[in-house]
């Protein structure tokens, strides 16, 4: 009799557990970060000025650690077991401010968590962020506006140096995670790649 209670007890004590929980099964989240090295850059000559880096905004479709995709026009979906390890927005303005600190192009670059101010401000809003799905390929879309001012100047319109828009896409083979994350990296370091182009191109041209 008392092998009996001894085995009924063991028995019900799962299911307590599961009813306690609400009887869903526990899954685990896998995390997700952009990962690249740093573009090199070649001939680069060092600009003896100072620039901040702002976080950048994000599209609110795109504000949250959700990996977004999209199966069919006007449709947004999400993976449901794994997410972007940290928000797209500091994700990208962290790995702008390690490449263009990595380049050499500025004597120094402050991020938006440092105090020191700049000449020079580096402003963006990440437009795209998520997986497109087309026919038998899946492709990762970043799509990044920027605006970059010299604070120096008074007049509002003398302050933008330049203001544009990047769109980048990079095929991947397998619709996941990880296909996903791989083709982002991609499109991210070609955008810091250019960026940095780009803007070496406009302050020497305002030195003319």
């Amino acid at each position: 009799m008392i092998r009996m209670r001894i085995f009924f007890v063991v028995f019900l004590l799962p299911i307590a557990l599961s009813c306690s929980l609400g009887g869903k099964p526990t899954y685990s989240v896998k995390h997700y970060v952009l990962e690249y090295p740093s573009p090199r850059m070649e001939g680069i000559q060092k600009i003896n000025e100072l620039i901040k880096v702002e976080r950048f905004s994000v599209s609110p479709v795109f504000n949250s650690t959700a990996m977004v995709y999209r199966e069919n026009p006007f449709g947004r979906d999400a993976y449901h077991y794994e997410r972007w390890r940290v928000n797209p927005g500091e994700m990208v303005t962290d790995l702008v401010v390690r490449d263009l600190r990595n380049s050499g192009l500025f004597r120094a670059i402050f991020s938006y968590q440092d105090m020191e101010e700049a000449r020079f401000l580096l402003e963006g809003q990440v437009e795209e962020f998520l997986e497109l799905e087309e026919k038998d390929h899946w492709k990762a879309m970043l799509g990044i506006h920027i605006t970059f001012l010299d604070q120096t100047k008074k007049d509002s319109v003398e302050k933008v140096v330049f203001q544009r828009s990047y769109r980048f896409a990079e095929l991947f083979s397998e619709k996941t995670p990880e296909g996903l994350a791989g083709g982002m990296s991609k499109a991210m370091e070609r955008f810091t790649r250019q960026l940095i182009r780009d803007l070496e191109k406009a302050m020497k041209e305002g030195r003319r």
